[in-house]
């Protein structure tokens, strides 16, 4: 007889470890199955954590080699890049470790191999010697994530031509790296390598960088990497990338159709992600699938099948850990009778490069699209008192209200610890709050976060240090 479950979570990933243990804390005898070998998902294994935490490396090393600029004189700064790629490991796996050990905590069964379905009611997991255990479950959520997607023609080998997995793993630092792409992913892996000492050229097809951010701050942004020496190409569309001896030939062409070749070691192919659902058999089972290859849900989350479900990187809307998270509490409480929901006007992206930029909520653009009447309040952190205190005074916090009542309907920031800024916004969005309510609440003085109420001041052209 094979396990039954009454409920089984497919895949390991933010969204799904999330999905099992609210599911088993709702009294739900619940399975996670995870291929990988270890839990997390693309963000703890190959993704956000061992990122973030080459992004930070990377950032005291720059910071250490010109600390004598700020009177603290140091000898010889040297990179060992194999003990930082230890560092970051180490990081993954404590994580993944904890992951685990809270799927035990909570009674979540945790199944590792490949899983796929048999028919609606009944999973097939393979393990790595190919063996199959077959297990039985009332509600299904498939929660597989998403892949890199290349561009035409051109394929991962993870040493010359990578994606973000090769470019977390690299053995040594470029001389030259062409990034195919100025997303967020993209941006973050050239300011690694770039601070490292790799020359960093980025490559994108648009007019501008970070598609979908508001564009006074995707300008300020490119402005600042461009003075910390990456190099930009815009409006030029990678028509081949050949591999050679000493690395690759990347071959592009502008808008106009001037041809232009660069040379380089290594080419990180940044251009966006796509659902993981290969190999799930969803065909088999009658699972609808949209024009983009992702599973097709209702608001609960619900596929054209009555007892399974899916959320993240697999339906649609933005493919972030976050968002992943918040959906599968939301399915879980679902699943058992409860109203679970996701505010999608509030989820905040951040790019963690240096500065770092965050965003929640609408942009100008959108506003305009919209023709909604907007009011803007902007502070500078150039006026900012801690920003100016330890040098790190860059960028500026904009907040978009509503003309009329000054409900808060966006914010976009850059500058220091913007990813943690945003977070007020948040919270101030979901509880309809107005940019008044945010200038009327006293903040810590001298912190960064005084750049927030007095961009909130700036909405009334009332800011006090500006």
């Amino acid at each position: 007889m094979s396990d039954k479950f009454q409920a089984v979570v497919i895949g390991g990933g933010p969204g799904g470890y999330v999905c099992a243990i609210r599911l088993a804390q709702l009294g739900l005898k619940t399975a996670c199955i995870e291929s990988r070998g270890s839990l997390g998902g693309t963000c703890l294994n190959i993704g956000c954590i061992p990122s973030k935490s080459l992004l930070n490396l990377s950032e005291e090393f720059h910071k250490v080699k010109n600390l004598s600029n700020k009177g603290i004189e140091v000898g010889e700064v040297k990179l060992n890049l194999s003990k930082m790629m230890k560092s970051k490991q180490k990081a993954v796996t404590v994580l993944t470790k904890g992951v685990e050990f809270l799927l035990k905590k909570n009674k979540v069964t945790y199944l590792k191999g490949t899983g796929s379905f048999k028919s609606k009611n009944e999973v097939s997991i393979k393990n790595d010697k190919n063996e199959e255990t077959i297990i039985q479950a009332e509600k299904i959520v498939i929660a597989t994530g998403s892949v890199p997607v290349s561009l035409p023609n051109i394929k991962f080998d993870e040493k010359i031509i990578v994606s973000s997995t090769g470019a977390l793993d690299l053995d040594k630092v470029p001389k030259k790296m062409v990034v195919v792409g100025g997303g967020y992913i993209g941006l973050e892996m050239g300011s690694v390598w770039s601070r490292l000492g790799a020359e960093v050229h980025v490559v994108e097809f648009l007019d501008h960088i970070t598609p979908g951010m508001d564009k006074e701050i995707s300008n300020e942004f490119m402005k600042i990497l461009k003075k910390q020496g990456i190099n930009f190409h815009l409006q030029h569309k990678v028509e081949k990338v050949e591999k050679i001896k000493s690395g690759a030939i990347v071959s592009t062409s502008d808008k106009v159709g001037n041809k232009k070749d660069f040379e380089c070691d290594v080419v990180l192919i940044s251009v966006g992600r796509k659902p993981n659902t290969s190999g799930l058999n969803l065909e088999k089972i009658g699972i609808e699938l949209d024009e983009k290859n992702r599973v097709k849900t209702n608001k609960d989350f619900k596929t054209n099948l009555e007892n399974i479900y899916a959320i993240g990187d697999v339906i649609s809307g933005p493919m972030l850990a976050h968002k992943a998270e918040d959906e599968g509490i939301a399915v879980a409480e679902n699943i058992a009778g409860q109203s679970g929901h996701v505010n999608y006007d509030t989820i905040p992206g951040v790019v963690y490069t240096t500065p770092e930029v965050a965003s929640i909520g609408k942009t100008e653009e959108q506003l305009k699209e919209k023709n909604v009447k907007y009011k803007i309040g902007k502070f500078s952190f150039m006026a900012n008192s801690r920003a100016k205190a330890i040098d790190d005074a860059e960028g500026f916090v904009k907040i978009l209200a509503d003309e009329k009542t000054d409900k808060v309907l966006g914010a976009h920031l850059i500058g220091p610890h913007a990813g943690e800024l945003i977070a007020e916004i948040g919270v101030a969005m979901e509880f309809g709050a107005s940019s008044e309510d945010i200038a009327r609440t006293c903040h810590a003085h001298p912190t960064f976060s005084e750049a927030v109420k007095e961009a909130a001041l700036s909405v009334d052209k009332r800011a006090i240090h500006s």
